[in-house]
Protein backbone atom coordinates (compact mmCIF):
# COMPACT_ATOMS: atom_id res chain seq x y z
CA UNK A 1 0.00 0.00 0.00
CA UNK A 2 0.91 3.20 -0.75
CA UNK A 3 0.05 6.61 0.92
CA UNK A 4 0.38 10.20 -0.42
CA UNK A 5 -0.11 13.72 0.83
CA UNK A 6 -0.52 16.49 -1.22
CA UNK A 7 0.85 19.88 0.08
CA UNK A 8 1.63 23.42 -1.33
CA UNK A 9 -2.07 24.40 -2.29
CA UNK A 10 -3.51 28.09 -1.42
CA UNK A 11 -4.76 30.99 -3.25
CA UNK A 12 -2.37 32.85 -5.38
CA UNK A 13 -2.79 35.91 -7.99
CA UNK A 14 -2.85 35.13 -11.88
CA UNK A 15 0.60 35.22 -13.05
CA UNK A 16 1.97 33.94 -9.69
CA UNK A 17 3.68 30.48 -9.00
CA UNK A 18 2.67 27.33 -6.30
CA UNK A 19 5.26 24.45 -5.61
CA UNK A 20 2.96 21.40 -4.79
CA UNK A 21 4.53 18.57 -2.75
CA UNK A 22 4.16 14.43 -2.62
CA UNK A 23 5.05 13.02 -0.19
CA UNK A 24 4.87 9.18 -0.14
CA UNK A 25 4.97 6.72 3.09
CA UNK A 26 3.82 3.29 3.54
CA UNK A 27 5.74 1.11 0.31
CA UNK A 28 8.39 3.07 -1.43
CA UNK A 29 7.59 4.77 -4.80
CA UNK A 30 11.03 4.68 -6.14
CA UNK A 31 10.04 2.49 -9.15
CA UNK A 32 7.20 3.64 -9.54
CA UNK A 33 5.89 6.70 -12.16
CA UNK A 34 4.37 9.29 -10.63
CA UNK A 35 1.88 11.70 -11.92
CA UNK A 36 -0.21 14.78 -11.41
CA UNK A 37 -3.65 14.94 -11.96
CA UNK A 38 -6.26 17.79 -11.60
CA UNK A 39 -10.00 18.11 -10.72
CA UNK A 40 -12.11 21.38 -11.38
CA UNK A 41 -15.70 22.18 -10.22
CA UNK A 42 -17.78 19.96 -12.33
CA UNK A 43 -15.09 19.08 -14.59
CA UNK A 44 -13.31 15.85 -15.18
CA UNK A 45 -10.13 14.75 -13.25
CA UNK A 46 -6.92 15.73 -15.94
CA UNK A 47 -3.51 14.72 -16.28
CA UNK A 48 -1.36 17.70 -15.93
CA UNK A 49 2.37 15.83 -15.65
CA UNK A 50 4.04 12.57 -15.15
CA UNK A 51 7.67 11.37 -14.41
CA UNK A 52 9.29 8.10 -14.72
CA UNK A 53 11.24 6.48 -11.79
CA UNK A 54 14.22 8.09 -12.61
CA UNK A 55 13.52 11.19 -12.93
CA UNK A 56 14.68 11.28 -16.72
CA UNK A 57 11.41 11.34 -18.87
CA UNK A 58 8.66 13.36 -18.10
CA UNK A 59 5.55 14.34 -19.68
CA UNK A 60 2.98 17.54 -19.50
CA UNK A 61 -0.25 18.09 -20.62
CA UNK A 62 -0.64 20.66 -23.49
CA UNK A 63 -2.19 22.93 -21.10
CA UNK A 64 0.40 23.58 -18.85
CA UNK A 65 3.26 22.66 -20.91
CA UNK A 66 5.82 25.47 -20.47
CA UNK A 67 4.38 26.40 -17.40
CA UNK A 68 4.95 23.70 -14.79
CA UNK A 69 7.63 21.51 -14.19
CA UNK A 70 7.38 18.02 -12.69
CA UNK A 71 10.52 16.48 -10.39
CA UNK A 72 11.17 13.71 -7.78
CA UNK A 73 13.89 13.66 -5.18
CA UNK A 74 13.36 9.61 -4.50
CA UNK A 75 15.51 9.46 -1.29
CA UNK A 76 12.81 11.57 0.50
CA UNK A 77 10.03 9.61 -1.84
CA UNK A 78 8.63 13.07 -2.46
CA UNK A 79 7.54 14.57 -5.91
CA UNK A 80 7.05 17.88 -6.92
CA UNK A 81 5.22 20.24 -9.11
CA UNK A 82 6.72 23.56 -9.85
CA UNK A 83 3.70 25.92 -11.74
CA UNK A 84 4.41 29.40 -13.09
CA UNK A 85 2.15 31.83 -14.69
CA UNK A 86 -0.60 30.39 -13.12
CA UNK A 87 -3.92 31.23 -14.33
CA UNK A 88 -7.42 31.20 -13.59
CA UNK A 89 -8.56 28.36 -15.47
CA UNK A 90 -5.43 26.42 -13.26
CA UNK A 91 -7.86 26.70 -10.49
CA UNK A 92 -9.18 22.89 -9.63
CA UNK A 93 -7.89 20.41 -6.35
CA UNK A 94 -4.47 18.99 -7.79
CA UNK A 95 -4.04 15.42 -7.06
CA UNK A 96 -0.64 12.96 -6.93
CA UNK A 97 -0.85 9.95 -8.31
CA UNK A 98 1.21 6.73 -7.95
CA UNK A 99 2.33 4.52 -11.42
CA UNK A 100 1.21 7.55 -13.34
CA UNK A 101 3.29 8.64 -16.73
CA UNK A 102 1.01 9.76 -18.75
CA UNK A 103 -2.94 10.05 -18.53
CA UNK A 104 -3.59 6.74 -17.56
CA UNK A 105 -3.50 6.58 -13.90
CA UNK A 106 -2.15 4.02 -11.26
CA UNK A 107 -4.04 2.43 -8.56
CA UNK A 108 -2.91 4.86 -5.76
CA UNK A 109 -4.13 8.79 -4.96
CA UNK A 110 -3.95 11.25 -2.52
CA UNK A 111 -6.44 13.18 -0.74
CA UNK A 112 -5.78 16.10 -3.14
CA UNK A 113 -4.67 19.86 -2.02
CA UNK A 114 -6.55 23.47 -3.82
CA UNK A 115 -5.38 25.59 -5.77
CA UNK A 116 -7.25 28.70 -6.39
CA UNK A 117 -6.09 31.20 -8.96
CA UNK A 118 -7.57 34.80 -8.78
CA UNK A 119 -7.80 36.94 -11.59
Amino acid sequence: QVHLVESGGGLVQAGGSLRLSCAASGRAVVGYAMGWFRQAPGKEREFVAGINWSGRNTNYADTVKGRCTISRENTKNTVYLQMNSLKPEDTAVYYCNAGALGPAPGNFWGQGTQVTVSS
